[in-house]
């Protein structure tokens, strides 16, 4: 298959990274690259549903990772995986007897190894400059479920219309399930169960990364998972914390201790981020060196810092992300920079899953959530035209007209988008540029 073939049918189907900020897959495809790696190492506390689905499905991935490796021209391709998944491992062992330009890279399960940065130093040796791209090094990434969804698209012909949601936490049945995009968060848990909590609050993805929800939140084609926690738990009030608070505390409590630095998965690896000097310099309100905030470009948001490395609870994280959407917002981006060298201690300062599920209080939480056929029987969807980084897809239905699933909805729209598509049988309600609502027939 030609490289443009595959990029009109991915972008075609709505295939975009299936967890993460969604970014378009067919604007990875290149023939630049010499190594495709497969992420399968799903590194936020509690989600499953990537080494699930690998298990499940291992010959129709393995498959599609390896044509997409010889559609670029890669000499290899990698499978990323945590070494503790012993069972997806072995199968996988068996599938790869056909495919000898295919390997696995067994990984450490400490936390953040599936931010791609790390990943791809782990499998090839290679630091991506701070700033730059994983294709500067002749390397791309994909997660498992994209690659499952491309299989899915190229060899049936069907694009993407539901997403792998793990529901796990305060519910009678921790389960995996396939749900229609545009499903609310209320009617996804019910396959889970009952609640066993009063006041429950909704983590959409992991404790680390996600971002809190609402029953009436929708399930888009990045939801890896929900997370169903007390309101009053630490993971739950941390995301809920007064930004203009957590500053002033910055002011009168950093002690400088450099802990938050020193565990920074990326300036391990020799990238320009000091969070104590951000701290420092946002707690004086200090200008001095403006390189202090432009670096916060480079950071990954993957939260050690605040919810692992800091001894006083501070929150540096939450600070940098304030200076990185300033700077987002006013089209400044990171310069392309040559890397300092990579730690010489980096590996005792990885962080390992399981101490991080104690310290954020989710221990008991971490309980099989099998990976099921259950699907929500919804009466009523709502797709929303951005589900990716990049432009809206723009509506092609209009309102009383009946569409089907698989039916394409939304347009791509010029330069970086994604198509997207009808989740189930229905009639349009309404359309914006926003969002359509489709009513089950």
């Amino acid at each position: 298959m030609l490289i443009d073939e595959l990029k009109k049918i991915a972008k075609e189907s709505g295939i975009v990274g299936a967890g993460g900020a969604g970014f378009p897959s067919y604007a990875k495809m290149t023939d630049q690259a010499d190594t495709v790696i497969l992420n399968c190492v799903e590194c936020e506390p509690l989600l499953k549903l990537h080494k699930q689905l690998l298990a499940s499905h291992a010959e129709e991935i393995v498959q599609m990772l390896d044509e997409v490796r010889n559609t670029f021209g890669a000499k290899e391709a990698v499978i990323g995986i945590k070494s503790e998944h012993r069972h997806t491992i072995r199968i996988l062992e068996e599938v790869l007897k056909d495919y000898p330009k295919v390997r696995i890279c067994s990984v450490r399960p400490t936390y953040p190894m599936g931010d791609e940065v790390i990943l791809i130093y782990e499998a090839t040796g290679r630091v991506i400059k701070p700033g730059g791209l994983p294709i500067d090094e002749h390397v791309v990434v994909y997660n498992t479920e994209t690659m499952y969804n491309l299989y899915r698209a190229v060899h049936l012909g069907e694009p993407v219309t539901d997403k792998l949601v793990t529901i796990v936490g305060e519910v009678e049945r921790p389960v995996t399930i396939s749900v229609p995009i545009g499903t609310t968060v209320g009617e996804a848990v019910l396959q889970a169960g009952k609640l066993t909590v009063k006041n429950p609050a909704f983590v959409m993805g992991g404790p680390m990364m996600g971002r809190l929800g609402t029953e009436n939140t929708v399930i888009t084609k990045t939801t890896n998972a929900i997370i169903i926690l007390p309101e009053d738990h630490k993971v739950v009030m941390r995301m809920n914390k007064n930004l203009e608070l957590e500053r002033r505390r910055a002011a009168s409590s950093c002690c400088q201790c450099r802990t938050c630095t020193e565990m920074c998965p990326r300036h391990a690896l020799g990238h320009p981020i000091e969070p104590h000097r951000i701290m420092r310099a946002a707690a004086n309100h200090d200008t001095s060196d403006l390189s202090v905030y432009t670096n916060t470009a480079y950071c990954s948001s993957c939260g050690l810092c605040e919810n692992y490395a800091c001894p006083q609870g501070l929150s540096p994280r939450s600070v940098i992300a304030e200076f990185k959407n300033g700077l987002r917002a006013a089209g400044i981006r990171g310069e392309k920079l040559e890397p300092a060298k990579t730690a010489a201690d980096r590996e005792l300062k990885k962080v390992p899953v399981a101490r991080l599920k104690a310290r954020l209080g989710l221990s008991d939480y971490d309980v099989p959530a099998p990976l099921t056929d259950e699907t929500p029987d919804v009466r009523r969807v709502k797709i929303l035209m951005s589900q990716h980084i990049g432009a809206p897809a723009r509506p092609v239905v209009t309102e009383g007209s009946p569409v089907k699933k698989g039916q394409k909805i939304g347009e791509a729209a010029e330069g970086l988008g994604a198509a997207v598509h009808c989740s189930i049988d229905g009639i349009v309600e309404k359309v914006s540029d926003r969002e359509i609502v489709i009513r089950k027939a």
